[in-house]
Parts: structure tokens; sequence; C-alpha cells
């Protein structure tokens, strides 16, 4: 039978902030491997002489398998647990990066980090901090959503100047080098200390007032319906698709275009990878606390105003970036502002999403996040498309931030808040 570990038993700390806090690691890593072509498109255009667009086609399919394996990764966490599912996770993320120090040719390129690192990422991706926040949190919910939230923006941003500095000096291979130590260091923990529910430890969830009900038996088959089940029931919610769409605009103005080809994109107006990663870096930061801001916000005020603001403000970040100059003065001016909401759309989403679903948010987050990565492929996509075709990633950049604008008018056709099953009974 699974125990607690001493320390943090007889500490008298929750032990669901112990697994907060290894889910926050997790999820810093993962994103960290995510986030890693951001760095590479330049080096592999030279030393395997493919087209930006061919290596962001590739990459697009990773985005995918991100978004759409969330729903099943979230049934797969409800049929087999968390630690079983992220330690496979993990495992397959390292076997895609550790593959592609022998690709040769484009179609290893979409193996090894288009299906093997897609697979491994989208088995955790945004799922596995929506779970084990509604799992282990009733009080402090949206501030735990906004850590684990700020941990996947903050492990795509915050290691590239490290990764940049690497590719440099030594190659892009030791700068994978160094992901691969960071997964060996989360499976650990995830082994060691994760655990799947609190009344796996007979514990109830943090501020609940009663014991939380047994989880129902489910078969493999169930397992496997579950998420196309939940699709069918959420479709018929306009709050459902207004998330969905809105998610898909979240991911196209942010991993899928700013995560992907910044760097490129400031290259192009000569300004060094280091530097350009160091920017991206200080995005990473100022989301951090964004994030946490937002979570704190999403206990408090109205998750649709939040979103509308936060989709706006971005929108006008993004439409201002052709016109910095590119100056150091007015990238940083971008990198603050822009920061600030890079992932602060997430806590208000999953908040909206438990709300109006309730014990099947999480399979409904997952196509909601599906949403989301199909925003981030297009993008990156697109933007390499117009890079190679057009010579400029200028016209991604308007198009993302028009995007934002039309998403933060959107969330108002929001109105019915009640939970989904609570108004078919009463319907």
């Amino acid at each position: 039978m699974s125990t607690i570990p001493k320390a943090p038993a007889q500490s008298g700390v929750y032990y669901g902030w112990v697994v907060a806090a290894v889910t926050f690691l997790t999820m810093l890593v993962t994103a960290g491997a995510v986030g890693a072509p951001g760095v590479l498109i330049a080096p592999f255009e030279r030393e395997f002489g493919w087209s930006n667009a061919e290596i962001s086609s590739a990459l697009a399919v990773r985005l995918v398998l991100f978004g759409l394996l969330g729903p099943f990764a979230a049934a797969f966490m409800n049929r087999f647990g968390v630690r079983r599912v992220a330690s496979v996770a993990l495992v397959l993320i390292a076997l895609g990066i550790a593959g592609s120090f022998a690709m040769s040719r484009v179609w290893h390129l979409l193996l090894f980090w288009g299906l093997v690192v897609g697979v491994g990422t989208g088995l955790t991706a945004m799922v596995l901090g929506a779970t084990v926040a509604t799992r282990w949190f009733v009080a402090r919910r949206g501030l735990v959503l906004g850590l684990l939230s700020a941990s996947t923006a903050t492990g795509q941003l915050v290691f590239l100047p490290l990764r940049a500095s690497l590719t440099e000096r030594h190659g892009w291979r030791a700068a994978l080098s160094l992901i691969l130590a960071m997964l060996l260091v989360a499976t650990v923990a995830v082994l060691v200390l994760m655990r799947d529910r609190p009344s796996d430890l007979g514990l109830r969830p943090y501020g609940a007032t009663g014991d939380a009900p047994p989880p129902p038996p489910q078969s493999f088959a169930a397992m496997l319906t579950s998420p196309l089940v939940a699709l069918r029931d959420a479709s018929g919610s306009v709050t459902f698709w207004v998330l969905f769409g809105t998610f898909f605009v979240c991911g196209a103005s942010t991993n899928g275009l700013v995560q992907t080809h910044f760097v490129s994109l400031c290259g192009d107006y000569g300004i060094g990878t280091v530097t350009a990663a160091g920017l991206l870096a200080v995005i990473g930061l100022f989301d951090l606390a964004g994030t946490i801001g937002s979570g704190w916000l999403s206990d408090r005020y109205d998750c649709r105003w939040l979103l509308s603001w936060y989709y706006g403000l971005r929108g006008l970040s993004l439409l201002y970036l052709p016109f910095s100059d590119f100056s150091f003065y007015g990238l940083s001016l971008f990198a603050v502002f822009y920061g600030l909401d890079w992932v602060a759309t997430v806590p208000p989403t999953v908040k909206l999403t438990a709300d109006r679903f309730g014990e099947r948010a999480n399979l409904v987050f997952g196509w909601i996040f599906a949403g989301h990565q199909l925003g981030a492929a297009t993008a990156a996509y697109g933007a390499g498309f117009s890079r190679t075709v057009y010579e400029t990633y200028l016209p991604a950049f308007f198009a993302a931030g028009a995007l934002c604008l039309f998403a933060s008018a959107a969330l108002m056709l929001i109105r019915d808040r009640r939970p989904i099953v609570a108004a078919a009974a009463t319907a």
C-alpha cells in the first residue's frame, strides 16, 4: 500500500501541496521540451538544409498531437492514475529527444519531434495541472491552477537563453542533452512523490467539507469512449464552443507563433539568437507573475471579463510589435506587456470549464485544450509558410493580433454558467 513519505507527513503540510510541486516540476520540464524548437530552427536549416516551412510542418504535427491527446490523457489519468501516465509521458519525451540525435531526414524530425515527443507531451499537457488542481483542491483552486499554468510558460521560455547559449557554443545536441537530464529528475520525482487522489492517503481535497465520492469503476472500452461522450454532451453548450474558439486563438497567438518563430523573427532584424532567447525568458518571467495573479483573480472576479481583458491586451501587444522598430526599448516593452498574459488565460478558462461541466471538467477541458493546440499548429505552419513565401513573418503577427481582439469580444456570448448536469435536470 502507498504511504506518505515521512518528511512531508511529519511537517504538517497538506500533501496536496507536495503533489502540486511535483506537477509543477513535471509541467516545467515537459514544457521545456515543447519550447526547445524555438532555438533549433536556424541550426536545423544550416546543418540539414531543410526549409523553414518543412521544419515548421513537422513541429506543427507535434502541436496537433499535443492537443488532440488531451481528452484521452484525461481518460487515461482517470483509469490508470496520474503517476503512471506522467511517468510514461516523461519516458516517451526522452526517447523522442534521444532519437533526434541521429536524424538526417525531414521524416526523422517528423517521427521523433512530431510523433514521439507529440504523444509524450500530449499525455500531460495542461490536462495534468487541471486534473491535479480539481482533485486535490477545493479552496485555493484558482491559485493552484495559476501556479501550474505558469509552470508551462516558464518552462517553455525561461530556459531558452541557456539552450541558445549551449546551441551556439556546443551545438544543438548539447542543448537537448540538458533537457534529457531534466526529464530524468522529473521522472524520479513523479515515481517517488506523486499520488493519484487524496483518498489514496486517507485525505480530503483541500478545503472540502465532506469526503469526495470514490471514482466509479470504468472498463477499458468506457475509458476510450468517455472523451467522445464528453465531447458529444459538451458540444450542445455555447460555453464550450466559445472557450474552444478562444483557446484556439490563445494557441495561435502564443506557443504556435511567438514561442516557435520569435527567435527567427528577431534574426531577420539582426538580433542574435541569445538576445532573442533572453527576451523570451523575460516574457516567461513576467508570465509567471501574470498567471499566478490571474489564478488569484479567478477566485474573486467574473472569469469572462478577465479573459476578455487578457485577449484584448494580448492582441494590442501583437499589433504593436511590428511597429516597435525591434529596438531594445521597443522589444522590452513588448516582452513585459505581452508576457503578463502569456498563459494568464488558462486559470479562468479552466475555472469556467469546471463551473459548467463539473466532474467531467478534465475531459471537456482536454477538448478545449485541443482547440488551443490546433491554433498553435496553424500558426506554427502559417508563420513558417509566410516566412518562406513572402520572406517576412509580419502578416502572421498582424493576423494573430486581430484574432485576439475578436476573441475578446466573443467571450461576451457566454451567458449561462450553470452546471450542465443541473441544467439538464431542470429542463
